[in-house]
């Protein structure tokens, strides 16, 4: 395991952003929750206030950007996790409550990201807040992106910065969200590594030889699309040009002989800067020869993958109004404050001084004129338990049956913690382990503070409210749609028949909201609470096969449906749903990811069974068991 200069594995998240804003009078935690936002919330009254996040790990974003001409306020996750829908919410309630005419919420194109930050928005619409939301995917890594779409990464900072030159004009919010959304189709990001990178207390999440560099990495270490032997910078930033405007790409960004770009040249964490400024000329250098004018060239840490050695070139093609707005003047600390005015290889360089009239020997005194090496060093210089979940059907529940079945299932979690760490490595970041260890603990702080309701729709209603607001990641969103919609269709209900039936409200409440349209979803009659209008399409996107959590759910729902024919063995039954849910598990072992972040990687690579997949069945068997 690497070794990382944190306090605590569990706490780094938390102590970066207070060490951010311990260091910067203009910025102010929210209380309770792992939001950073402006000081100086008066001062967005009456105008647009600009909201985005994301896992923590990539600093300086996101509380980096933070300050009057970019964003408002930023709301962090836990390592490469996506913040969870309540801080979400709270940041959106903070800068409503202070004033703000709309809020945008600017999120990169990852289904955590999405479904968070996506809910989040649900929400607060129903509570009447003007929010909107755009999306940005510039990775031009896949030549044919999945349906999970184009991965969001560095180009977001330009859209941060777009959005926030506009809402200090005081543009509106129906404009600031049209020309974010033009300026974001108009950009292309390609990233490039020599090493892998790792979370705290986390191996790393792959190799590279030390003859390897890879092409089109994520900012989680997801892998590429390309492994190749090491070359100079200069040939290595050619092939990175040369394939973000591939032509034959679906996610090329076209360039012509003539075009004016801005240039971010990005260090993802670990490259030295002696390598960064070689990329950096390489890149002008090259995009000069094309006849490629770059009217701005950004160069630093921007949106990095913790200690990851690599680089990603950003290209935003601009007219006089967007360069405009990347001119404007911001408060926000990791954006550079530099001279405007173009890039380009081709300065005049400063003529050399002349050299002064030499002396003669008499007027020098004795000796060569040469300093000594000693004396001048710096010319050296070159360069047995009761079976408590099996009598859920037969016997009903009670508080003390409840806190037993979830205090087994939180002990399961937390046992396998590493166990889906290493399962996760696979298809990227290996949080997942951690992020059911995070649920785990939220639920035992949650039996600790109350007893458990003993009534099953209160009961997976107060589950999905805990692990909405304190899970985060994919998970956490879909645990708690599942729960919510299973607990509403359980009400009233105490027959056996009823638990399958919740098992499939639960499971097309996950279907529905990932996959289906608004319309399709309420004419169907799915029961989602009213907190949760029909959450639309763009959020997500998993099916049954796509080598996901859903596959364990769908296999057990299925055996579940016996309990609706007379006479069935309940506990018959239950031990077939949790067989169903564990061989559905393993089975994805030999599944191409469809969705999620695994669907980023080669099927070739992902050699274990979905990390997601497996904790359910895990949790149905310590339900069930």
């Amino acid at each position: 395991i690497p070794k990382k200069l944190v306090t605590t594995v569990s706490g780094c998240a938390d102590d970066t952003l207070a060490g951010v804003v311990a260091c910067n009078p203009g910025l102010r935690l929210l209380q309770g929750h792992r939001v950073v936002l402006r000081d100086d919330l008066q001062a967005i009254r009456g105008r647009v206030a600009l909201l985005s996040g994301g896992g923590s790990g990539h600093e300086p974003a996101h509380a980096g950007y933070v300050g009057k001409g970019m964003l408002t306020g930023v709301v962090a996750g836990t390592m490469f996790a996506s913040p969870s829908v309540g801080s979400i919410l709270a940041a959106i309630r903070a800068v409503a409550q202070a004033g703000a005419a709309g809020i945008l919420l600017i999120v990169k194109n990852y289904t955590g990201d999405r479904l968070n930050f996506g809910m989040a928005l649900e929400r607060a619409r129903a509570e009447g807040t003007d929010v909107r939301m755009v999306v940005v995917g510039d990775d031009c890594a896949f030549t044919k992106p999945g349906k999970a779409g184009r991965r969001g990464i560095c180009g977001t900072i330009l859209i941060h910065k777009v959005a926030g030159a506009l809402a200090e004009a005081g543009a509106s919010l129906d404009e600031i969200e049209k020309k974010a959304m033009a300026a974001a189709k108009v950009m292309g990001t390609l990233g490039l590594s020599l090493s892998p990178c790792s979370i705290p207390g986390s191996k790393p999440s792959f190799q590279l030889a030390e003859d390897e560099m890879e092409l089109g990495l994520g900012i989680h270490g997801e892998a590429g699309v390309r492994r190749m032997k090491m070359l100079p910078a200069d040939k290595a930033v050619e092939t990175m040009l040369k394939h973000m405007t591939d032509p034959s790409s679906a996610s090329h960004l076209s360039l012509t002989p003539g075009s004016s770009v801005v240039l971010v040249v990005n260090n993802l964490g670990g490259l030295s800067c002696l390598e960064l400024g070689i990329v950096a000329g390489a890149a002008v250098r090259c995009l000069e020869n094309q006849g490629i004018r770059i009217a701005r060239a950004l160069v630093g840490s921007f949106m990095t993958a913790m200690e990851m050695a690599g680089v990603s070139l950003t290209l935003m093609l601009v007219d006089e109004e967007l360069l405009r707005l990347i001119d404007a003047k911001t408060m926000a600390m990791a954006w550079p404050n530099i001279l405007a005015g173009p890039a380009t290889t081709r300065r005049e360089e400063v003529p050399a001084p002349r050299e002064p009239p030499r002396k003669t020997e008499d007027e020098t005194g004795t000796g060569t004129g040469l300093p000594s090496l000693v004396t001048h060093p710096s010319l050296c210089l070159s360069f047995p338990q009761e079976c408590a979940g099996m009598h859920l059907l037969s016997t009903g529940l009670n508080t003390a049956r409840v806190e037993r079945v979830l205090q087994r299932v939180c002990s399961t979690l937390l046992d396998m913690k590493e166990k889906l760490n290493e399962l996760d490595r696979g298809a990227g970041d290996g949080d997942c382990g951690h992020t059911h260890a995070q649920a785990a603990q939220a639920i035992q702080e949650w039996m600790r503070s109350q007893p458990p309701p003993a009534a099953p729709a209160q009961l997976l209603s107060s589950l999905a409210d805990v692990v909405l607001a304190q899970m985060g990641g994919s998970s956490g969103v879909l645990y708690g749609l599942f729960l919510t919609a299973a607990g509403q269709s359980l009400r009233g209900r105490s027959d056996s028949a009823a638990w399958a039936d919740a098992m499939d409200a639960g499971i097309e409440a996950m279907q529905r909201s990932v996959l289906g349209d608004v319309e399709h979803q309420c004419s169907l009659g799915i029961p989602i609470p009213p907190e949760f209008p029909c959450i639309p399409h763009r959020y997500g996107g998993a099916a049954p096969g796509d080598r996901t959590m859903l596959d364990s759910l769908f296999a057990a729902g299925q055996a579940l449906h016996s309990l609706r024919s007379p006479g069935a063995d309940p506990l018959q039954v239950l031990a077939a749903a949790v067989q169903s849910a564990e061989a559905a598990a393993e089975a994805t072992r030999h599944m191409e990811a469809g969705a999620g972040r695994a669907s980023y990687v080669h099927s070739s690579r992902l050699e274990q069974p979905d990390a997601g997949a497996v904790a359910v069945a895990a949790v149905l068997g310590a339900v069930l068991k």
